[in-house]
């Protein structure tokens, strides 16, 4: 006889013996018998076959976990609150409470107990009705294994339905399982699965949700309460004390009687009340993170839509999923958004961080909180940190002059404008005449130079300047398609012209951010520049794990969480050379710059301005070689102003959230402008005048800016300055954009 034939002849033999003897009588006390001789044949062929999978893994799924870079948590998932713990993590009197309880005979038993059955079949008969089942621990470890892991109601249904076939299928899987597992094996794994009210499943959850204890650190007052409760939910304490206590000293009677406990501790304990000390829940989906609602909610939708993964998938495995969120940068985010724009306030603060050449996500902040879709109470489920609402104004300027470069036109070029200045190539539809007529713009008041370079009308942010430089282009395509390679997308239909569009109609108005914009990809494609050109996906996953700790693989075997996908898009120099124009806006010495409000003493920062007309939606996006950040304020509803440009509340947010980390590291520099796209050089800043304008700027610095900030920061650079908005495309009316 071979060597895997003898077991399995003694599993036939044992089997056999406990259905004729144990199979029948269970049946016949606790179902109605609805089948003959004939249902066992029908079984009997599969009742050897190997395990079930779910029966076959050592503990049940806990919760899937979010966290951090760091490992901070963030959040769970779950549709049953579980956390699995190990034999050792459970305390002795608890393992001794349930077994005395449910199956006092459970170290002796096969899986099946001939005695218990018969002894609770006398007593049902004497009593003429159930007092007492014959199902031993492992019994029930099948049945809530097969009823918790069922993936439909029909699998649900088998598990739970009053049949001979389903007792005698539990009787084989019992007896299978005391063959595989040894005791305490099976008693930890009933303990991690047993339900025991309040959305409690498994022992760990139990002891926190009612005695706010974890599961080794259980007493006996507290046990016998919890022993008692996997019979019945009608036996829980919080909303039955009455009927939890009676339980209670059924289970500490049980066991003074198998000698488990003193005449003493019998009296003490069922004199005194149960010990109850309620614990919260743990916490379910974004809606209860404890930092980053928005990061968290953007997620999940990375998990959904990119990963192809579904919150199934998530739930029921007990994955740890490792983010890219850092939590100083988000407490960061969240408070300089909240000194500015207050929570629920009816404009819309957000700020959105990510990491040059990585992609990875870093923070998402909006002054609201996540997940109940009242923004009355303050909280909001649309994620504005991600979706194109507002646009971003004169922030989409760096995407034309990223085109000119390339074109061959240098950071130098110089351009000589009138005040307006009428476009040579671009049309405008009067809606007055009915007819095309030539598109004109001009700026915000009458301090512009009629002739700068790129770098100046760049960092100041001249409406005519990029109006004349679009002209040089010839036509609008290289502007929008730089803007894509870069990062930005255009497939929001709610809020956004497809890119297809704007080029086949030749949008001027393109330059000046009039469609929603992400303020995720406005990050993403400022990131691409910052990073020398290299354009990354976002990634907000590090890796997610299954509960063993290893990589969560596809049907390749390949891990489910891509590596960073990044990639050069545009030429090295061009990206080093827009930094060094950019930082003119921002670090100090540039008359009419209009970021300086960002400035972060010892550190590079480049960065731009954008205010869209009726100042309904103010912007600013800054980078260090390190970082990058997008904050937009806006008004989601209407286009009331929102008060001030993209230099004031936007430029403060970025400083305020940034101000923490960068003090915290060494400063490090942007690369040099390259020769080739620089022309004459990335000029030096004009000589400070003095003049009445920029008293006039100070003054309007002084109205829009609205969070506290040090006299160091703000008493040597000029103010901010804003442009008028494009008119309309030949299209349907676009919005219109006031620039930085």
């Amino acid at each position: 006889m071979s060597d895997s034939a003898s077991p399995r002849l003694g599993a036939l033999v044992k089997l056999a013996v406990t259905i004729v003897v144990a199979g029948a009588l269970v049946a016949a006390m606790l179902l109605p018998w609805v089948g003959g001789t004939g249902l066992v044949a029908r079984n009997s062929a599969s009742l050897l076959d190997a395990l079930p999978v779910e029966l076959t893994d050592e503990t049940p799924n806990g919760n899937a976990t979010m966290v951090a870079a760091d490992g901070t948590p963030i959040t769970q998932f779950y549709d049953n609150n579980r956390t699995p713990v190990t034999h050792d993590q459970i305390s002795d009197v608890m393992k001794q409470a349930i077994v005395d309880i449910e199956d006092s005979r459970f170290y002796q038993h096969n899986g099946l107990d001939v005695e218990g059955t018969t002894r609770a079949l006398a007593k049902n008969l004497a009593a003429g009705e159930v007092l007492e089942g014959g199902s031993t621990l492992t019994q029930q470890l099948v049945k809530q294994t097969l009823l918790q892991t069922a993936d439909n109601a029909e699998e649900r249904a088998a598990a739970e339905e009053e049949s001979v076939g389903r007792k005698l299928k539990e009787a084989r899987l019992a007896l299978a399982l005391e063959e595989e597992y040894s005791k305490d094996e099976i008693l930890t794994r009933y303990l991690n699965i047993a339900y025991f009210g309040q959305g409690a499943y498994g022992i760990q959850s139990a002891a926190q949700k009612y005695f706010s204890v974890n599961a080794v650190d259980l007493t006996l007052p507290q046990a016998a309460v919890l022993a008692g409760l996997v019979q019945s939910p009608k036996f829980d304490p919080i909303s039955y004390p009455a009927e939890a206590t009676a339980r209670r000293d059924q289970v500490l009677n049980r066991m003074h009687q198998l000698e488990h406990i003193t005449d003493q501790e019998l009296a003490e304990v069922s004199a005194a009340p149960i010990p109850l000390a309620p614990g919260g829940n743990a916490p379910n989906g974004c809606i209860d993170a404890a930092i980053g609602g928005f990061f968290c909610d953007y997620v999940t939708s990375y998990l959904t839509g990119t990963l192809g993964l579904s919150m199934d998938d998530v739930k029921d495995n007990g994955w740890t999923i490792q983010t890219t969120l850092r939590p100083d940068m988000q407490v960061a985010g969240d408070q300089a958004v909240l000194n500015t724009v207050g929570m629920g306030a009816p404009v819309v603060g957000v700020y959105d961080a990510i990491e040059p050449g990585t992609g990875h996500v870093l923070a998402m902040s909006v002054n609201r909180r996540f997940g109940c879709g009242d923004p009355a109470a303050g909280c909001e489920s649309v994620n504005f940190a991600t979706i194109p609402t507002k646009g971003s104004g004169s922030t989409f300027k760096t995407f034309v002059a990223a085109a000119a470069l390339e074109q061959g036109l240098p950071a130098s070029h110089t351009i000589t404008t009138s005040e307006p200045y009428t476009s040579r190539v671009y049309q405008d539809f009067d809606t007055d005449t009915g007819k095309y007529k030539p598109y004109s713009l001009g700026n915000v008041g009458n301090n512009y130079p009629n002739t700068l370079t790129m770098t100046q009308a760049l960092y100041m942010s001249s409406n005519t300047y990029f109006l004349a430089l679009e002209d040089a282009l010839g036509r609008i395509e290289p502007a929008v398609t730089m803007a894509q390679r870069l990062g930005m997308t255009f497939d929001y239909s709610v809020t956004q012209t497809p890119a297809e569009k704007i080029i086949a109609e030749n949008r001027p108005s393109f330059a000046f951010g009039t469609d929603g914009v992400s303020p995720l990809d406005l990050a993403n494609a400022y990131a691409t520049i910052a990073a020398g050109g290299v354009k990354c996906a976002p990634l907000p996953v590090l890796s997610i794990t299954d509960r063993n700790g290893e990589p969560v693989t596809d049907e390749d075997g390949q891990p489910v969480v891509p590596d960073s996908q990044c990639e050069q898009v545009i030429e090295p120099g061009i990206a080093n050379t827009l930094n060094q124009m950019l930082r003119k806006d921002v670090e100090p010495g540039n008359r009419m710059q209009t970021g300086r409000a960002a400035y972060i003493p010892g550190h590079q920062i480049a960065g731009k301005t954008g205010t869209v007309n009726a100042n309904d939606s103010v912007t600013f996006v800054g980078s260090t070689p390190d970082y990058t950040a997008s904050v937009m304020v806006f008004n989601p509803l209407g286009d009331d102003s929102v008060g001030g440009y993209g230099g004031g509340k936007p430029a403060t947010i970025w400083h305020d959230a940034m101000l923490p980390i960068l003090s915290n590291q060494a400063p490090t520099a942007f690369p040099e402008a390259d020769p080739k796209y620089a022309g004459r050089g990335v000029d030096a800043p004009p000589a400070r005048t003095g003049s009445s304008d920029d008293r006039d700027d100070d003054d309007s610095r002084r109205r829009n800016q609205t969070s506290s900030r040090s006299s160091a920061d703000t008493v040597t650079e000029s103010a901010p300055t804003t442009e008028s908005a494009p008119a309309a495309d030949p299209a349907a009316p676009q919005p219109e954009s006031n620039g930085g």
